[in-house]
């Protein structure tokens, strides 16, 4: 098992920024693949960026693409979610993930562990 707790959600303007944190308690996520995804009222859940273990490359979803940025810490323990010049539409209940294998996946049914979801709320 790989507990996952996602720390940042709050409300804030159209334009403005968010920072989402994941933390994996008691072990570290180097050799795991870490990824956000989210979801909206009535929507699927969708993936929103990936990170892959050891080699830390990057995934985005389209829609997010130049405006978000996902890291990860040296320890390897903590993943984040960088938000900028957020919109209205990137409204919803945001999803941190891992799964056990190094590569990143956009498809939600790829992911073994999930946090229990921190909501991001945008107002124009």
């Amino acid at each position: 098992q790989v507990p996952l707790v996602e720390f940042g959600g709050g409300l804030v303007q159209a334009g403005g920024s968010l920072k989402l944190a994941c933390a994996a308690s008691g072990r570290s996520l180097g050799n795991y693949a870490a990824g956000w995804f989210r979801q909206a009222p009535g929507k699927e859940r969708e993936f929103v960026a990936g990170i892959s273990g050891l080699t830390t490359t990057t995934h985005y979803a389209d829609s997010v693409k130049g405006r978000f940025t996902i890291s990860r810490d040296n320890a390897q323990s903590t993943v984040y979610l960088q938000m900028n010049n957020l919109k209205t539409e990137d409204t919803a209940v945001y999803y941190c993930a891992a799964r056990g294998v190094l590569g990143s996946s956009p498809d939600a049914h790829d992911w073994n562990y999930w946090g229990q979801g921190t909501q991001v709320a945008i107002s124009s």
